[in-house]
């Protein structure tokens, strides 16, 4: 009966616990993001049983290496799609200013610490130029982006004449380069920022505005908010952000290259609106928007691992977006129509 009873206890115990944790996992592989990490991981081990090479420590560090770059730069275009706007010059900022602090290290004199000051600083003035234009002169985001990713481009041209800057002060190697008990400095950098940002969008009033300004500018502005000025400093922060990538692989690069960050812009993107957020403003998280940067590492590292033309890439990635899109737009319509049988209910 002693024995009974014991393993009575344990089966309740057993079921006890499953009972606690099915409504997590249940909730976790609901929510948009835990969909998108769900199949990242069946990706990873699908690519892994395929070629075991996959999981090797030296290609799982260049594939974390490798989206680190694209993630610093996408977290600032997700906080500008949360507030309903789009920037499509952070591939530009990143390499104007990662250009900039390059030739002031090397042609001015300026101390590495102040030029990468220096280019952190033209990153925020790209991005306030951006801000200021659309919101003082009342442009359109997505025009004016447009325009100052060509001039910004051209600027990287007039400076470098189409050629590398070199002879870079070892002394900023180790922020391209270094390790952090065995994890790149950039990831680490990644991760500050994921962790800071992350903080700022779900537990300040800065963050609950900027939701709030996507959702609803008219509400946003009833409220008491200042919608100008709320933009202008989420597109400075957008700038800063994609100047912070551009240093950093320059750095990585040892060199300043005229190509930096040219083609940024479609993967940040694309891994914000993998990640959940709307096109149309007022939703997304920077996790989400982590593990679509991670999905995309993961499909370029694929399609070189498994010996894939690497011609098809820009194909695959494009189709994932249109894919990514095609969901939003269908949850939206979705949301809409739940939100109506509702009200019909009520009445």
């Amino acid at each position: 009966m002693e024995i009974e009873a014991k393993m009575e206890k344990r089966v309740q115990g057993s079921l006890l616990r499953s009972n606690i944790f099915r409504p997590i996992f249940t909730s976790f592989l609901s929510s948009q993001e835990g969909g998108i990490i769900f199949a990242l991981i069946i990706m990873c081990l699908t690519i892994a049983f395929i070629n075991p090479a996959f999981v090797s420590k030296y290609n799982l560090t260049t594939l974390i290496l490798g989206f680190s770059f694209i993630s610093i730069v996408a977290f600032g275009e997700t906080i500008v799609l949360i507030s309903g706007e789009i920037d499509l010059s952070i591939g530009a900022i990143a390499g104007l200013s990662g250009i900039g602090s390059a030739w002031l290290m090397v042609n001015s004199g300026l101390s590495p610490v102040l030029a990468i000051v220096a280019g952190l600083a033209m990153g925020a003035a790209c991005g306030f130029v951006n801000g200021f234009l659309i919101t003082k002169i009342r442009l359109n985001s997505f025009i004016v982006t447009l325009g100052t990713m060509e001039a910004f481009s051209g600027l990287i041209m007039v400076i470098t004449k189409g050629w590398a800057i070199v002879r870079i002060p070892e002394s900023i190697f180790f922020l391209g380069r270094g390790q952090v008990l065995g994890v790149p400095i950039p990831v680490v950098i990644m991760t500050a920022i994921l962790i800071y940002l992350s903080f700022t969008l779900k537990s300040t009033v800065f963050g609950q505005r900027v939701y709030l300004l996507g959702g609803s500018e008219i509400a946003a502005r009833v409220v008491g908010i200042n919608v100008e000025k709320m933009k202008i400093i989420i597109f400075t922060l957008s700038g800063i952000l994609s100047a912070s990538a551009g240093i950093l692989m320059v750095a990585r690069l040892t060199s300043g290259q005229p190509t930096v960050g040219q083609y940024w812009l479609l993967p940040s993107i694309a891994a914000a609106v993998i990640g959940g957020t709307s096109l149309t403003g007022g939703r997304g998280r920077l996790i989400g928007t982590l593990a679509g940067a991670a999905i995309l590492g993961v499909l370029q590292n694929a399609i070189a691992i498994l010996g894939i033309s690497p011609y098809w890439e820009r194909t695959i990635i494009g189709t994932v977006v249109v894919l990514a899109v095609t969901v939003d737009v269908i949850r939206q319509r979705t949301g809409y129509l739940k939100m109506i049988e509702r009200m019909i209910k009520k009445q």
